[in-house]
């Protein structure tokens, strides 16, 4: 059975508000940023498909169809992806027991949901196991060092990081009532406990990207199933 998600409630205002409004375009935590690091990092398609784990109401699918990629979503929201189905292919499912056969991707992307996720590393090990040998996972998450409850952003120069950081739990807390934290909550993961859940699920990993300043909102992650491509 499927579990309830908690975006079901805020999509509309996830679509409307902090994806539109006024003052996203000024937020650098809003995902419409980010479009540079999958050109980056994901690289050029040849039509082949890309799964995104997680994809909300689709605002990724665009750039992915730009870099030459022909992107499905997942998403366990049925309130998000009621916004997505316009922009991609969708079902809906649980990232961590995800609907797909072994192998069977070129690439798979996660963009800003790795703290909506209770069990990140299981996620991992699925992305691994539906990529085809040689396939491509790319990782674009808030920065488990500078963003979290545990972090003040109040003062863009200057960040203040409190204890908590080492906490790997769910929280509401934030510095702001404008984000998404104090709505839904966010699961985070010490950069450790994040880089090994690539280690742990077989994934190569090949390059590293920040984004955003003067300290890092952003840390985005490529790796690679092992194994050669099917010719």
């Amino acid at each position: 059975m499927t579990r309830t998600a908690a975006y079901d409630r805020i999509a509309d205002w996830y679509e409307r508000d902090f994806l539109g409004g006024p003052a996203a375009g000024a937020n650098a935590g809003n995902p419409r940023g980010l479009g540079h690091l999958l050109g980056e990092l994901l690289g050029v398609g040849a039509g082949a498909a890309c799964l995104e784990i997680g994809c909300g109401t689709g605002v990724h699918a665009a750039r992915l169809r730009e870099l030459g990629w022909a992107p499905v979503g997942i998403d366990l929201s049925a309130g998000m992806l009621g916004h997505a189905r316009g922009r991609l292919p969708v079902a809906q499912a649980d990232a961590a027991r995800l609907p797909i056969r072994d192998g069977s991707v070129a690439a798979v992307v996660a963009v800003m949901v790795h703290t909506d996720m209770p069990d990140y590393p299981t996620v991992l090990h699925e992305a691994a196991r539906v990529l085809r040998p040689g396939g491509v996972f790319v990782h674009i998450g808030v920065h488990p060092c500078f963003c979290g409850g545990f972090a003040d952003r109040s003062d863009a120069d200057a960040v203040v990081v409190r204890p908590g950081y080492l906490d790997a739990d769910r929280t509401t807390a934030s510095w702001t009532d404008q984000g998404l934290r104090d709505k839904v909550g966010a699961w985070h993961l010490p950069l450790p406990g994040l880089l090994h859940g690539f280690f742990d699920a077989g994934l190569t990993l090949e390059r590293f990207a920040e984004h955003g300043g003067p300290t890092p909102i952003v840390m985005a992650v490529k790796a690679r199933r092992g194994g050669q491509a099917a010719g």
